[in-house]
C-alpha cells in the first residue's frame, strides 16, 4: 500500500489519486526547468476531473505522474493507494496496463488496421482474457462510442471526431479505473469537439471510469465535477 515518504500525518484514503508535495525539474542543456513546484492535490474515485491552465503550466507532467510514464523529482504520487514511484518496471508495465487509459490529442491509432483491430490491440497484451470474453468487451465498447457501422473501416476513412471514438473505446475496453486524457478535444472543431465530451460524461456516469483531462477547453471545465487549476506547476488560487 501507498505509504508517503515526506509527508508525516498524510495517509491514503479511498481517493483515487493523491499527489502530496510534487515537485518535477527537467534539465534542458544547462538550464533547471521547474515543471511542478510543490504541488498536492487528490482525485475521487469516479470524477470528471479537468487539470486546467495555460501551456507550460504542468498540466501533461501531472497526466504523466498519474499515468506512470513519469515519476517525481520529489513528493509522493498515489493511484488506487499505489506508491507508482518506487515500483519496479514489470510491475509498473502491468498496473499501467490494468488501472490506466490514456486518450491523445492526436488520437494515436495504428493506420493498418481497423476500428476493431484498434480497440483490440490493447486487450491482446492481457493473457488473462480469452478470445470470446475480448470480442464481447470489444463489441461493448464500440456500441458505447457509436461505431457499429464503422467496424472495419481503417483510420484514414474515418473523421477526426470517429478516431476520437475508436481512441476513447480503445482506453475503455481494459477497464481501467482511471482513463487519462490530454487535450483530447483540441484536433476537433467546436460542435465535434461537444459530442466527444458529452460522450465521455455518458460514459463516465454509466462505466463508473474516472476520467482526469488535462485541458483548455472550456466546455470541459463546464462539464467537469471538478476543476484543478493550474500556473506555472502550483495551484492556482481562486478569489
Amino acid at each position: 500500500m501507498f505509504k508517503p515518504a515526506q509527508g508525516k500525518g498524510w495517509k491514503s484514503s479511498m481517493k483515487i489519486v493523491e499527489l502530496k508535495n510534487v515537485k518535477k525539474t527537467y534539465m534542458l542543456g544547462k538550464t533547471e526547468v521547474q515543471a511542478l513546484r510543490g504541488l498536492s492535490f487528490s482525485i475521487e474515485r469516479g470524477d470528471f476531473a479537468a487539470i486546467a491552465g495555460p501551456s507550460g503550466s504542468g498540466k501533461t507532467t501531472i497526466l504523466n505522474m498519474v499515468g506512470c510514464i513519469d515519476t517525481p523529482t520529489e513528493g509522493d504520487v498515489a493511484v488506487e493507494g499505489e506508491d507508482v514511484a518506487v515500483l519496479p518496471d514489470k510491475e509498473l508495465t502491468r498496473f499501467r496496463l490494468n488501472k490506466i487509459g490514456f486518450i491523445f490529442q492526436s488520437f494515436n491509432l495504428i493506420p493498418v488496421l481497423n476500428v476493431f483491430e484498434n480497440i483490440e490491440f490493447p486487450l491482446l497484451l492481457k493473457r488473462d482474457i480469452g478470445r470470446k470474453e475480448r470480442q464481447e468487451l470489444i463489441m461493448h465498447f464500440i456500441e458505447e462510442v457509436g461505431l457499429e457501422e464503422r467496424i472495419r473501416n481503417k483510420p484514414a476513412e474515418l473523421s477526426g471526431g470517429q478516431r476520437q471514438r475508436v481512441a476513447i473505446a480503445r482506453a475503455l475496453v481494459t477497464r481501467p479505473v482511471i482513463v487519462l486524457a490530454d487535450e483530447p478535444t483540441a484536433n476537433l472543431d467546436s460542435e465535434t469537439g461537444h459530442m466527444i465530451v458529452d460522450l465521455m460524461k455518458e460514459i463516465n456516469r454509466n462505466e463508473k471510469t474516472t476520467f482526469i483531462f488535462s485541458t483548455h477547453d472550456r466546455h470541459i471545465m463546464e462539464h467537469a465535477g471538478r476543476v484543478i487549476n493550474i500556473r506555472d506547476g502550483m495551484l492556482e488560487e481562486r478569489q
